[in-house]
């Protein structure tokens, strides 16, 4: 990038605030995916106003510009693979409003999820969508990806909560949607930027919808010696009637994993179900007994709590697997690929048994967990990352995964976005989204070569050496 370029963005942002140095760059250049790649500058923005000012040099210019809220993307999203400038959102966390009695809050990008949902905790209110990073993450990153978690099978994703939000395209900054619960004025342009990863325009602020706190919580920890009777188990509930707030599914590698790295003690089987129901505390009871009729012949064992401490620890391993996958063997890691697919429902059971032979046939570990109740699993693959032979069969595997999954009726990402990991897998409507890419963004500065501009091989980029 030219010096008079760099020169340029110090006009509008403190020098102190504007990062060339290498260690810097380096540093920026990674999200929680396998890539990497280094910007030529980094700004820490600090409110809409120079947000807009540097997307306007980058479209004079032709630069590739790139949003970054923490970091927490797993397909490689904030990745710079173009270089350019990479806007650091965090130092916009500014919750700005709270209006409760209109169900909404207005929030900046970088404000934290776990942070709003303190702060909404006083008036007995929360913003639902509940991802795995939710202590870290932010809510632009959330918007951008249409992340959710664990919760979505009873409250929906990021994209179910979004009213309206203030967007800095190329051509100028908007804002988009309303502040009321229902809108049926036009295009609803808010509901298309949430899953654009930044390659349409940058979230400079939202408004969100918010729910009220449910009164009480029950958990059910159901072990089953068939990974393939627990899958059958979560279509049986979904099948009842019943909508947990939560159904949560994790196989043997992955309970092994979080026993050595956190000794959390969960039964040592070969799959396990968190079933988490919550309402009033008559209701909470009673469903965690029908819980229990329902896996009745499936189940090897079940037990029930409502301890608010005893629920906190078994939310902590189920959280903790992706790290713990990582200590799974001496020379192992785990890596971000195949990682979030999503599956008809009552196809689990299916596709956990394809991705257990796919695994056999190329010699790999692939733990599998995730959001069983809405068809959302997540696989992560073991390898050794200084072995190239095994990044060339984990590449076969995931391909082969990804085909499995379509033939099965999936998608090839529930809530992590598509970035670089998932590129070559990318569902429905290719060449629609790259016209609207093109409108909007003509000149390609915004997050250029991700989604459905990324082409070739997913190992690429790599953070290994």
């Amino acid at each position: 990038m030219e010096q008079k370029i760099v020169d340029e963005i110090r006009k509008i942002v403190d020098e102190s605030r504007v990062l060339t140095d290498k260690p810097d760059l380096y540093a920026y250049g990674f999200d929680a995916s396998i890539h990497h790649a280094m910007p030529d500058v980094v700004v820490r923005v600090k409110n809409a106003e120079e947000v807009e000012k540097i997307v306007g040099i980058a479209n004079q210019y032709l630069i590739p510009v790139v949003a970054r809220g923490a970091g927490t993307g797993l397909s490689g999203q904030a990745v710079p693979i173009e270089g350019g400038i990479l806007l650091d959102m965090t130092s916009m966390n500014r919750i700005k409003e709270i209006h409760i009695e209109d169900l909404y809050c207005v929030v900046e990008p970088g404000v934290i999820y776990a942070k709003l949902n303190e702060a909404l905790a006083e008036y007995g209110f929360f913003f639902p969508p509940s991802p795995g990073s939710g202590d870290v993450c932010t809510i632009g990153g959330m918007i951008a990806a249409n992340a959710s978690g664990m919760r979505a099978i009873k409250y929906g994703a990021t994209r179910d909560y979004i009213l309206g939000m203030e967007v800095v395209f190329p051509h100028g900054r908007v804002r988009l949607g309303s502040r009321t619960l229902k809108n049926s004025a036009g295009y609803q342009i808010e509901r298309l930027m949430v899953g654009s990863e930044g390659t349409l325009g940058i979230i400079t602020e939202a408004t969100l919808r918010i729910s009220p706190l449910p009164e009480k919580r029950g958990v059910a920890l159901a072990s089953f010696d068939d990974v393939v009777k627990a899958g059958e188990g979560v279509a049986a509930i979904i099948g009842s009637g019943l909508i947990p707030s939560a159904l949560e599914i994790m196989d043997h590698v992955c309970i092994q994993a979080v026993n050595n790295a956190m000794d959390i003690g969960l039964p040592d089987v070969e799959a396990i179900l968190l079933i988490e129901v919550d309402g009033k505390e008559g209701e909470v009871r009673e469903n965690i007994k029908k819980v229990a009729e329902i896996l009745k012949g499936r189940v090897k064992n079940i037990e029930f709590t409502y301890d608010d401490e005893e629920m906190a620890n078994l939310w902590k391993g189920r959280k903790g697997v992706l790290p713990s996958l990582s200590r799974y063997g001496e020379d192992r890691v785990s890596v971000s690929l195949a990682d979030d697919m999503c599956v008809p429902i009552s196809k689990i059971p299916y596709a956990i048994k394809e991705f257990q032979e796919i695994a056999k046939k190329y010699n790999i570990i692939i733990g599998t967990y995730g959001h069983a109740g809405d068809g959302n699993l997540h696989t992560k693959v073991l390898i050794n990352p200084k072995e190239e032979d095994e990044w060339k069969r984990a590449e076969k595997a995931v391909a082969e995964i990804y085909k499995a999954v379509e033939r099965l009726g999936g998608i090839a990402s529930g809530e992590h976005g598509i970035g670089i990991s998932k590129a070559p897998w990318i569902n429905g409507d290719v060449e629609t989204m790259e016209m609207i890419k093109k409108a909007i963004d003509p000149n390609n500065i915004m997050n250029p070569g991700k989604m459905t501009q990324w082409k070739g091989s997913i190992i690429s980029h790599l953070r290994y050496r």
